[in-house]
């Protein structure tokens, strides 16, 4: 699988001219990221998955295109909007740059785009490839995708072409939709291709990522932290230990962004890191799963400096695609979320509102960053500077230089995150949610998280 960041912010219509490897963002917008709930009467989330058959046909475009291709387009949608995941084979000669043409017959708008530099005119899109994933092998495969807005309907296009190429005429699309008996009426869904076209193995380069930091922390911790959650100083520390019942309550409760599908998040008795409680989240894959637990009252008792330490286990290791399992509203920016998780089996960082990711999605970037150990309790923590801009990231006692940022841009890590408005950012952060959300190819995974503590200075492991 290539790099997929996904970005989910509420979407505006317009033509639009998305870069960078980015997953779902859009142009700013006054409410948070699509406010409008999946509501039960539109049936909820649905999945249409649409294989364009190759056709042979004779070389053309700059970068000797191929001479037949096949598509295939998977869609997660919502009411008014959509995430489409799409899968180019080349089944030509080698190429080395890329553009994949399609046109939309409904009201479809691209706002945003990963693995990907999209541009829509009217009803007319193009993707180009980025820097790192422009060389495609006889017989491999592309992958991008993009979120958008519809209205009316939301047809699969059927006229892909590869370099000026058509990869088909026609093709068959299939749905399937699921609701969730929730309060707010809401959705789950899943996504899976009709027919795969059994794509080679990803274009784009990889990395081996060490699972431990390669760096030592860079300030002394202000808390004490002993057995637990006993950490002087801290604006709070939950082992979970007060919960009565499996359904979080006090500070915490469940939380669900505009729909809500098969993910869960409950109080486990059954396994700990100290204590006999903590979080359990079964994180399922596709936008609409999503769930995670949320504290609304403390983050404005530490502002404007935010360090957040935790524990977390799991049972999955980091997908290639982009998941989120710590996300933060930011008011500096519309309401989105500074988000942390991972992609290409490391973690990083997300900032919602202009599409940038901490590392850099490069290979390079990805190895100075880390993975999050499986079936062991892992302590993370980091602090966000407010006043600064400034992020530094720790993973059991370590830093992380690809998830650390002090204003002065670094090649491969900071760069882009620093690029444009990012060097004046500075975020102000009102909540703190724990949880699960993966946008289509993150796939599933089962979190446990212990004794969260919050204070204005770092508290260690």
């Amino acid at each position: 699988m290539p790099n997929i960041r996904h970005r989910f912010r509420r979407p505006s219509h317009g033509s639009v001219g998305v870069r960078r490897g980015g997953g779902p963002s859009g142009p700013t917008a006054p409410a948070r990221r699509r406010r409008g709930l999946c509501a039960a009467a539109v049936a909820a989330a649905t999945v249409a998955a649409t294989t364009l058959p190759a056709l042979a046909l004779g070389e053309s475009g700059a970068a000797a295109a191929s001479s037949a291709c096949s598509v295939g387009y998977v869609v997660d949608q919502w009411t008014g909007g959509f995430t489409a995941n799409v899968t180019v084979t080349n089944g030509g000669s080698a190429l080395t740059a890329w553009s994949v043409t399609w046109s939309f017959a409904g009201g479809q708008q691209v706002t945003s785009a990963w693995n990907a530099q999209v541009a829509q005119s009217g009803a007319a899109v193009t993707a180009v490839n980025e820097s790192y994933n422009g060389a495609v092998a006889a017989g491999g495969s592309i992958q991008f995708g993009f979120q958008g807005t519809w209205s009316g309907s939301n047809a699969a296009p059927t006229n892909f072409a590869l370099n000026g190429v058509a990869c088909g005429g026609g093709g068959s699309a299939s749905a399937s939709a699921s609701a969730s008996a929730s309060a707010s009426a809401s959705a789950s869904a899943s996504a899976s291709a009709s027919k795969s076209p059994s794509p080679s193995p990803s274009v784009s380069a990889s990395a081996s990522v060490s699972a431990s930091a390669s760096a030592s922390p860079s300030s002394t911790a202000t808390g004490t932290a002993s057995s637990g959650c006993t950490v002087t100083g801290a604006v709070f520390c939950d082992g979970f230990e007060n919960q009565t019942s499996s359904v979080p309550s006090g500070r915490w409760s469940v939380y669900s962004l505009d729909c809500s599908g098969t993910g869960t998040a409950a109080i486990d008795s059954t396994t700990a890191y100290t204590g006999i409680r903590s979080a359990k989240v079964v994180g399922v894959d596709g936008y609409c799963n999503h769930v995670f637990i949320r504290d609304t009252a403390d983050m404005a008792l530490a502002g404007p400096v935010w360090d957040v330490r935790f524990y977390v286990m799991h049972t999955t290791p980091l997908p290639t695609g982009h998941v989120t399992f710590v996300a933060m509203n930011d008011t500096s920016e519309g309401n989105t979320d500074l988000r942390f998780g991972g992609q290409d089996g490391a973690l990083m960082w997300n900032r919602q509102a202009d599409d940038q990711t901490l590392p850099d999605q490069s290979p390079a970037g990805v190895a100075q960053s880390a993975a999050l150990p499986v079936n062991t309790w892992n302590c993370v923590e980091f602090q966000v500077n407010g006043s600064t801009g400034a992020i530094t990231t720790w993973l059991n006692g370590s830093q992380i230089a690809g998830l650390s940022e002090n204003g002065t841009a670094v090649a491969n890590v900071s760069d882009q995150w620093l690029a444009g408005a990012g060097a004046t950012w500075r975020p102000s952060l009102t909540d703190l949610k724990f949880g699960w959300e993966s946008y289509g190819g993150g796939g599933n995974d089962t979190l446990w998280f212990d004794d969260i503590a919050l204070s204005t200075g770092r508290i260690g492991c």
